[in-house]
């Protein structure tokens, strides 16, 4: 069996003999122009997949390829009815990202909101003050997206005296999430966490008219897509002093080179928030193991 790692990176495991590796030549994530060419050259059986597009157009003309396992939860890059049409199995790994990113979206939030960011850049300047912070007890939660990692995040937020409040069009929030509306949500929560796959529906889900509706000292963060938020309306609020700060970690274009790296009240990360060794190690078994079942299925 020849199987294919898309993923920018994909660590050491125990590989069965009768599987043959072929980890990402560029390790970075593919264009649709890339994937087209290094599959077509390689002709693998099956792809673990990262976040590169699997359009159509790269899936068609690829009677080799017989499955599709994506390192992580979402599939919003993988064309499922072209794949479905085709014949090629599409599996993900729902519950390994599950707390690390739940994790990474409240260190981003502490850091935020105690304004860590812009304290240990003064101190490299040899500044000895500080920027003061906030609590983040008291503080109301608004969490857009109340699936496995938004569910994560409120039990976790739960634990510092905050208020949860969510919305999601797909379920009902449950547990310590209360539900509210959209627009409610918008303009109530000191702080917007967003949880929700991309699609078209969702893209800029956070628009100029949403972030204006925030909260002057609201504080937004986003360890979802890219996509998900507007980045220049966002860059706008930022310099006005609109909204408070961000934490972004998945971005419409990667890897991100654009204005939002010139202020201070952003935190920018390399969309690392499922990268914990942890996790990243359970996601790439699961993934391993998802494209064995698959294949041997296929035999049948």
């Amino acid at each position: 069996m020849r199987i294919l790692t898309t993923t920018s990176y994909f660590g050491e495991h125990d590989i069965p003999e009768k599987i043959e590796l072929i980890r990402n030549p560029y390790g970075r994530r593919l264009s649709e122009n890339e994937l087209s060419k290094i599959l077509e050259e390689i002709r693998p059986d099956a792809i673990i997949a990262g976040v590169e597009p699997l359009t159509r157009k790269v899936l068609e003309g690829k009677p080799y390829l017989k499955a599709i396992s994506r390192c992580g939860a979402g599939l919003d890059n993988v064309d499922l009815e072209a794949a479905k049409s085709l014949g090629i199995r599409v599996l993900n790994t729902p519950d390994a990202p599950t707390a690390a990113v739940a994790e990474m979206t409240v260190a981003l939030i502490l850091s935020l909101i105690k304004k860590l960011n812009i304290a240990d850049a003064a101190v490299r300047r040899g500044e000895w003050k500080s920027p003061g912070g906030n609590m983040l007890f008291g503080k109301t939660i608004g969490i857009i997206g109340c699936g496995r990692i938004g569910e994560y995040v409120s039990r976790l937020l739960t634990a510092f005296g905050c208020d949860i409040i969510g919305h999601d069009i797909a379920r009902i929030p449950t547990g310590s999430i209360k539900p509210v509306e959209f627009d409610f949500l918008i303009g109530n929560a000191d702080i917007i966490s967003l949880h929700v796959p991309y699609s078209e529906k969702t893209r800029h889900i956070i628009g100029a008219a949403e972030i204006k509706g925030m909260k002057k000292s609201a504080l937004l963060i986003n360890t979802a897509r890219g996509g998900l938020i507007d980045e220049t309306a966002l860059y706008d609020a930022l310099s006005r002093g609109d909204i408070s700060g961000a934490a972004i970690d998945c971005f419409e274009k990667e890897p991100y080179d654009g204005p939002l790296r010139e202020l201070s009240n952003v935190i920018l990360s390399p969309h690392m928030a499922s990268g914990a060794e942890e996790s990243r190690h359970g996601m790439e078994k699961e993934a391993l193991e998802n494209v064995l079942f698959a294949l041997e299925a296929v035999k049948s």
